[in-house]
């Protein structure tokens, strides 16, 4: 079974996508400290990141770096979602894999979850 960190401080969107990850078959962590992202990933065996890109004063382009440069983990997929539309160059230089604008339909989020985790 593959697994899933999404680090997200919204509580209703988080949760949605945790279910609906769930649903899919996959094992999910919902997480709303970015600071325990790469414990998190280490810890729990995570195959994949998906990570706001503002959570809790933080920016998640942070998180993703610190991800990449971190050798334990650096391979990890990550997918960044964000409102900010104009924030996609931001996270791919950052190092995400893959980047979501919200409001997103959810059968195009799960099809990028797939073909990372595939």
């Amino acid at each position: 079974m593959k697994r899933i960190l999404i680090v997200d401080d919204d509580p209703i969107l988080g949760t949605m996508i945790q279910e609906m990850l769930e649903w899919k078959g996959y094992w999910v962590q919902l997480s709303r400290v970015p600071q325990e992202t790469e414990q998190n990933v280490v810890e729990q065996n995570i195959d994949l990141v998906i990570l706001d890109k503002l959570i809790s004063g933080t920016d998640g382009t942070e998180v993703c770096e610190w991800i990449r440069n971190n050798e334990e983990i650096k391979e990890i997929p990550i997918i960044m979602i964000t409102a900010m539309h104009t924030s996609k160059k931001a996270c791919m230089d950052a190092g995400a894999d893959d980047f979501i604008a919200k409001p997103f339909e959810m059968d195009d989020f799960l099809s990028k979850v797939g073909q990372l985790l595939n």
